[in-house]
């Protein structure tokens, strides 16, 4: 089992930054592909960006790219994700999850390969 505690939520003007958190307990990253999803009022969930752990390959989604950043902390067992330029469209429940580092590379944006989730957290980008 593994769990997931996201954090670093919060309201933020168009343009401005934030960093989130997924610390992870109960067992160690290193088997794992560790991903963002969000999910806006009304609309499915959408992967953000994601790492396979042990190798640090990486796949963003293409609305994201040049504007967050994943990074991993391989002694804390927490993966951050540094997200600048924000825009009004970001905003959405972010969700850290947890799952298939064999299937990620083909598979990465599919949430079904992922066995565990965090309990999300909002980030609001308005001015």
């Amino acid at each position: 089992q593994v769990q997931l505690a996201e954090s670093g939520g919060g309201l933020v003007q168009p343009g401005g930054s934030l960093r989130l958190s997924c610390a992870g307990s109960g067992r160690t990253f290193s088997g794992y592909a560790i991903s963002w999803f969000r999910q806006a009022p009304g609309k499915e969930r959408e992967f953000v960006a994601g790492i396979k752990w042990i190798t640090g390959t990486t796949f963003y989604r293409d609305s994201v790219k040049g504007r967050f950043t994943l990074s991993k902390d391989n002694a804390k067992n927490t993966m951050y994700l540094q997200m600048n330029s924000l825009k009004l469209e970001d905003t959405a429940v972010y969700y850290c999850s947890a799952g298939s580092s064999l299937r990620f590379l083909t598979n990465y944006n599919d949430a079904r390969i992922y066995d565990y989730w965090g309990q999300g957290t909002q980030i609001t980008v308005s001015s």
